[in-house]
């Protein structure tokens, strides 16, 4: 008796659905899996006969052939237990084949019939709803997760024997998941046990971050050890405006494909922040592997890559990253499959001024040889630091600053000011197809939304001139000041704006590192 069920392979983001198709022949005797399985795949069939077992059925003396369509895309992973070992029941005559063509249903098989969570659980739930399905049967971890999808029934389940219930008695049994996940994101979107009145002193540098969470700038912080380079980035997050439900969905998607998403969760509400080892590989961070999974830039997607100690990053896993950085995607190609994965993050970078850390130090002196700091900066490209529009010089934090009574601004009156300056941008650019910041800028808009005066013109030509500024700052630097002026809720940029801008370009500047 031929039997299907569905299933779903996670490429990329995205879900597609496989028909596993179950049929058994009187000749010889034994499991047969055929369409391009891997080996947890291949693996199943093992953990299948044995659950089986484990709810009181055994296999009939034939032999039993599954078939997972499309025969020509390799299938990974070990979520297809469930759909099996279900068609694998309904063929051999214990359950009623109908009901089980209505769902998609995806799960691990522990020995004893027990369901495992499964990776992308979301992804799946929306491949199901816009494939027709009446619902889908996932492990009850993962049922909050995939819950979050509109007009699609979830069931969540704990064992093999709930499932086969719930088919057998004509969808009885097991009831579907509700989740208010607008609810549940508004509750949590504001949640955060860090916050920037906690960090005493550096207010220049506070105003550099509240630039960049403005403009969508990257930046990147010089300073000596335990001056705040890291506690100020880790705080930035909560500056940035809140997620919109469309972003917050691409981004669990992202997390869910990945296995990232804690038991039990449903939508990640809050802006994503990433800080990764300086020993990861190139596939670590912008993502790949046989079978290719999102890198650390797609997990920050619609937020934060902290990279803390950037010169210690192998300088080619550095380089892989510009693309993407421009193009805010990353694409993994191979032989027979290409997969694009979202990178649309803010990054954000730490550095020591050089080896021992106390170059341009106020009180420390430096014990680096002639030529060591220049060597040092010249780990960090010059097409990468391109890429980066604001260079900030962190200072260590001063006794009577930190002995000081009181707390500092908040960050939600700091989030206040970066919104506005959001909406300003969105009005400015929403006729523009993939540019929502100042950062997002092409040249040729950037003469457009940028015009200077003839005051603030001879401001910047003397700057590049005295400062020796390479050619690479001018852009950079009318974007800031073009940020700089909507924080301020300015229409034009003033010569205040682009002064504070040339603030920022640090790094720029011929014989900065002696």
């Amino acid at each position: 008796m031929l039997v299907r069920t569905f299933g779903s392979a996670v490429h990329g983001v995205d879900a597609l659905t496989i028909t596993i198709e179950v049929n058994w022949m009187e000749s010889n005797v034994g499991l047969l899996l055929v369409g391009l399985p891997d080996g947890a795949v291949k693996e199943s069939l093992q953990r299948v006969e044995s659950a089986i077992r484990a709810i009181g059925f055994s296999l009939p003396r034939t032999r039993i052939v599954v078939n997972l369509a499309p025969a020509d895309l390799r299938k990974s992973g070990s979520a297809f237990d469930l759909p099996i070992a279900l068609g694998i029941l309904a063929a051999t005559g214990h359950l009623p084949p109908p009901l089980l063509e209505s769902f998609v249903i995806m799960g691990e098989l522990a020995l004893d019939g027990a369901l495992r969570p499964i990776k992308g659980a979301l992804p799946i739930a929306i491949g199901a709803r816009k494939e027709g399905f009446r619902g889908l049967i996932v492990p009850a971890v993962n049922a909050a997760e995939a819950g979050i999808v509109t007009k699609l029934e979830v069931y969540g389940a704990n064992h093999l024997r709930a499932v086969f219930d719930f088919i057998r008695q004509g969808g009885q049994g097991l009831e579907p998941v509700q989740v208010d996940a607008r609810a549940a994101f508004s509750a949590a979107q504001h949640e955060s046990d860090i916050d920037f009145a906690e960090v005493k002193g550096q207010e220049n540098i506070k105003r550099a971050l509240e630039i960049a969470a403005a403009g969508g700038h990257n930046a990147i912080l010089i300073g000596p050890p335990g001056a705040g380079k890291t506690m100020l980035a880790r705080r930035l997050p909560t500056i940035l405006p809140p997620l919109s439900l469309p972003e917050a969905l691409e981004t669990t998607k992202i997390h869910s494909v990945a296995g990232k998403l804690p038991e039990g969760s449903t939508l990640i509400a809050r802006r994503p922040f990433r800080s990764p080892h300086h020993s990861i590989s190139d596939a670590g961070l912008v993502g790949g592997g046989s079978h290719p999974q999102p890198g650390e830039i797609s997990l920050a997607h619609n937020g934060v890559l902290f990279l803390d100690e950037l010169p210690e990053f192998k300088r080619t896993v550095l380089e892989v990253m510009r693309q993407p950085m421009e193009e805010r995607r990353v694409t993994i190609s191979r032989a027979k499959v290409a997969v694009d994965f979202p990178a649309a993050f803010m990054l954000i970078a730490s550095m020591n001024p050089c080896p021992c850390g106390f170059y341009n130090h106020p009180e420390r002196p430096c014990s680096c040889g002639p030529g060591v700091v220049q060597k040092y900066l010249n780990k960090v490209s010059g097409p990468l630091l391109d890429r980066i529009d604001l260079h900030v010089e962190v200072t260590p934090v001063a006794f009577r600053e930190l002995s000081v009574g009181g707390t500092a601004e908040r960050s939600e009156a700091i989030r206040g000011r970066v919104v506005a300056a959001r909406e300003r941008q969105a009005a400015r650019y929403a006729t523009l197809s993939g540019v929502y910041c100042n950062a997002h800028m092409s040249s040729r808009l950037l003469k457009e939304v940028c015009a200077i005066d003839s005051a603030g013109s001879t401001l910047l030509r003397t700057a590049m001139e005295k400062l020796n500024l390479s050619a690479r700052a001018y852009d950079r630097i009318l974007k800031v000041a073009r940020t700089i002026a909507d924080l301020a809720g300015s229409d034009s940029i003033r010569t205040e704006h682009l002064a504070e801008a040339i603030h920022y370009r640090s790094l720029d500047r011929e014989g900065w590192a002696g």
